[in-house]
């Protein structure tokens, strides 16, 4: 399958997975996130752009370029990947057994994190990227692993919660919900349908979602970023953004309670400085955790 047979939305999936396969090229101690499965689940063509990385001028080469046209784009994804990592592995420490990632696209946290812990994965998203993940999974691995549900929808339209009760999930379980990069990309009726279905989500639950800053969408405050608002609105592809401040008054009327939030400063103190690498990250997007009251 190629990715000309992708909706728009569907294909956003190939660049951050991109990214993460380049950044295993790093030296152990720099890298920002591990996943050497990145780049087995990218087409062949991508595979071999990020082979041509693991020399540095070419490396160098390509974050110049996607820095050019995004500043702050490369190292927000990097931190956006390795917190949400994070926060799995906590839920999964605390005796959490099933965990929901919403708009899958080539995630791999379902096979490096939740496999060797024995926790059931449930990967959602829109049928042209769960059909791309299957031939993916069926290449690398002869099959889709046992602890792995692949599940069709479209947030905007279909019911996630019989989706998901269809297929073995145990709403009366608390569960781990990743919704990473999916949030503006879904009309307002979408995300809130979204957590219609997230407020009957079991107390004690978790919830870590991303979501683009309000005044960047309305073009209030670019944040340096007016390239990535430009191509946005023109293949009108970002729909929703939230304030910081409303997050928490958002989440509560579905029965959620914002535990925190973290953008490019707490990526910075967290991950960036620590590495000792020379990135920044963009401050449009921002990521949430949130528990289940």
């Amino acid at each position: 399958m190629t990715m000309k047979k992708h909706p728009p939305a569907a294909q956003t999936a190939f660049g951050p997975m991109v990214i993460a396969a380049v950044e295993q090229h790093y030296p152990e101690a720099q890298r920002l996130i591990r996943d050497d499965l990145a780049v087995r689940f990218l087409p062949p063509g991508l595979r071999l752009g990020v082979h041509a990385c693991k020399w540095t001028f070419m490396r160098n080469l390509g974050i110049t370029a996607t820095e050019k046209k995004a500043p702050g784009i490369w190292g927000g994804v990097l931190c956006r990947k390795r917190y949400a990592d994070d926060k799995v592995v906590e839920a999964i420490d605390a005796g959490i057994t099933q965990v929901v990632i919403l708009g899958a696209g080539l995630d791999t946290r379902a096979y490096r994190l939740l496999a060797p812990a024995g926790v059931s994965a449930f990967e959602v998203d829109l049928p042209a990227n769960i059909t791309y993940k299957q031939e993916r999974l069926h290449e690398i691995y002869g099959r889709v692993p046992e602890h792995v549900t692949l599940i069709p929808v479209d947030f905007q339209i279909d019911d996630l919660g019989s989706a998901l009760a269809g297929n073995g999930f145990r709403l009366e379980a608390r569960a781990m919900f990743v919704w990473e990069a999916v949030t503006q990309y879904l009309t307002e009726e979408g995300f809130r349908k979204t957590l219609g279905f997230l407020s009957k989500a079991a107390a004690g639950s978790r919830l870590i979602f991303t979501y683009i800053r309000e005044d960047f969408l309305a073009g209030i405050n670019f944040y340096g970023a007016e390239r990535i608002h430009q191509d946005m609105k023109k293949h009108d592809v970002w729909h929703f953004g939230i304030a910081p401040e409303n997050v928490d008054g958002l989440l509560r009327a579905y029965g959620w309670a914002e535990h925190e939030q973290v953008g490019s400063s707490e990526y910075f103190a967290r991950y960036i400085e620590p590495s000792g690498r020379a990135l920044s990250v963009s401050e449009i997007e921002r990521f949430v955790y949130a528990e289940k009251r």
